[in-house]
């Protein structure tokens, strides 16, 4: 079951867990799934909540990456293209085939990313979402309105696939628990426990709502916490030098609807630094991003460089009739890439590979680090046998290619849903359902909105909402989609939470001002 109090109880019960993952982003979640379908007991700790980083702020594709196929990562690619068609398969529900358009202003470029994106069909196998196209200005014009006409001789259109990156997070954590794995957020693994021969055999972790501290006993630690993946190498003790994680910060702007007409994405496969640039419909906004900076040191909540903000808006008016400015931006927000960087230089991080790697310690600590969402499965996959592999557990084949993820639906179910939502799922009906009746739970939190009450008390009772971010940022993507709204809302979701959660009115106003203080990031 999906609810904190019953996870902890079935933490407190199993004496011995065959793995625990710490970190509850793509990575971690998607590993607790994949060794939990295969029968393994798994407990996996999040310290804040699910998603929380890197997770959560991605440009929301699914996609083999046309960019590595410049760069000739062929095999990056077919396995991407693969991973992407069966997650189409296995999270149907959050799976959304777009089409992009590579506009062309000069004579040969056209041809050039029309022979690519052929090759990039092929690799696409029979898990191929629909062929690429050379197309005329015109029509190139007709797919984006409000496409820069002056020396436009054409484009490319190609397909690919879209997702709602928090959404799916959580999708996967239901999965694991639906399978008999203990999941937790705002548990804090704070040191980690070895046997008489220095060998990692458990975590302590502490519940960081109540100050409660849990042994915890493991055959096998993993950790899987991205660009912060060196806290807990030396939390465990490694005495090799650290390993070289490279952060490389993306952020991304969202604008309204209105800069981009339409249902087709803008690709500018090089701008004027070497970097990709996305124009997507999402959630009835756009968003734009993304860049590629190096950051020294790591933060839970990275902040947009002003240069960076500036490069987006300064590229889009090149190709936009209708120019953003900083005035129109509803929120933007940053993420960190946790890039592996080879010997060398380090400072071109869009260079360095977007492959993931496995690190063992001394201790028989695993460590996953890089990698992007559209691999997630693959890469827990390979995690997993690994673990198996270096710790001896019981060989068990995984599963995870052809297992559904909760929420899942077909696509003619899809199609039945409107509005905000087709991210539910499976669990649209039972949401209709539970507001059924009472009709408070229909009131909007904000007018220009449709996310109601009713879908605040839905991610508190059964979507492990803890806070007004966990319900703002993740749960429903106001704070990614117009940050000033979200503050609006903040007062309104604490009131909601204070009672579902049984909390004080000094709660309450902690996690309003809390909220200010975090949201006020997100501005402009």
């Amino acid at each position: 079951m999906f609810n904190r109090d019953e996870q902890i109880k079935l933490l407190k019960a199993t004496t011995e867990f065959d793995i625990v993952v710490i970190g509850g982003g793509a990575s971690g979640l998607g590993i607790a799934v994949d060794a939990a379908s295969r029968g393994f007991k798994v407990a996996l700790f999040e310290a804040y909540d699910f998603a929380k980083g890197t997770s959560s702020r991605s440009t929301k594709l699914v996609h083999g990456g046309v960019r590595y196929l410049a760069q000739g990562n062929i095999k990056l690619v077919i396995e991407a293209l693969r991973e992407r068609g069966l997650l189409e398969k296995n999270a149907n529900h959050l799976f959304k085939r777009l089409t992009f358009l590579i506009p062309s202003y000069n004579w040969w470029f056209k041809y050039y990313y029309g022979f690519g994106l052929t090759i990039y069909d092929w690799l696409s196998a029979r898990l191929s979402l629909g062929g690429s196209r050379i197309i005329s200005a015109n029509k190139a014009n007709k797919k984006i309105k409000n496409l820069k006409p002056k020396g436009l001789n054409g484009g490319v259109t190609y397909l690919d696939g879209q997702f709602d990156d928090a959404r799916l997070a959580l999708n996967l954590a239901q999965t694991a628990c639906e399978l008999g794995a203990v999941a937790l957020n705002h548990f804090k693994v704070n040191d980690i426990f070895k046997d008489e021969e220095d060998q990692v055999n458990g975590v302590n972790a502490l519940d960081t709502e109540t100050d409660e501290e849990i042994s915890v006993n493991a055959k096998v630690v993993i950790n899987a916490t991205g660009v912060f993946a060196n806290k807990i190498l030396k939390l465990a003790g490694r005495k090799k030098k650290s390993l070289k994680i490279v952060p490389s910060q993306g952020i991304h702007l969202v604008l309204d609807k209105s800069f981009l007409e339409g249902e087709t994405a803008l690709m500018v496969p090089k701008t004027s630094d070497g970097r990709v640039l996305f124009a997507i419909p999402w959630h009835n906004k756009v968003v734009v991003g993304t860049t590629d900076t190096p950051i020294n040191k790591p933060s839970f909540e990275p902040k947009p460089l002003e240069e960076e903000i500036d490069f987006i808006l300064e590229t889009t008016q090149e190709y936009f009739t209708k120019a953003p400015t900083r005035e129109d931006v509803k929120s933007v927000f940053a993420g960190l890439r946790p890039l592996v960087a080879p010997e060398g230089d380090r400072s071109n991080t869009k260079e360095i590979s977007r492959g993931h790697k496995i690190i063992h310690s001394e201790s028989g600590l695993i460590t996953i680090v890089g990698g992007k969402w559209t691999t997630y499965r693959e890469m827990s996959e390979d995690v997993v046998n690994d673990a198996i592999e270096t710790h001896s557990l019981k060989k068990k084949p995984s599963k995870t290619k052809s297992l559904s993820i909760h929420g899942n639906i077909s696509s003619k179910e899809k199609m039945s849903l409107n509005g905000v939502y087709w991210v539910y799922g499976s669990d649209a009906k039972l949401l209709a359902e539970f507001m059924e009746g009472d009709s408070s739970l229909k009131e909007l939190l904000h007018n220009d909105y449709q996310y109601t009450v009713g879908q605040v008390v839905w991610a508190a009772r059964f979507e492990m909402a803890r806070t007004i971010e966990d319900v703002l940022a993740r749960r429903l993507r106001l704070l990614f989609l117009d940050a000033q709204a979200s503050l609006d809302c903040a007062e309104k979701v604490a009131t909601i939470l204070q009672k579902e959660l049984n909390r004080t009115q000094d709660w309450k106003n902690s996690q309003v001002e809390e909220f200010k203080n975090l949201a006020s990031g997100y501005l402009i």
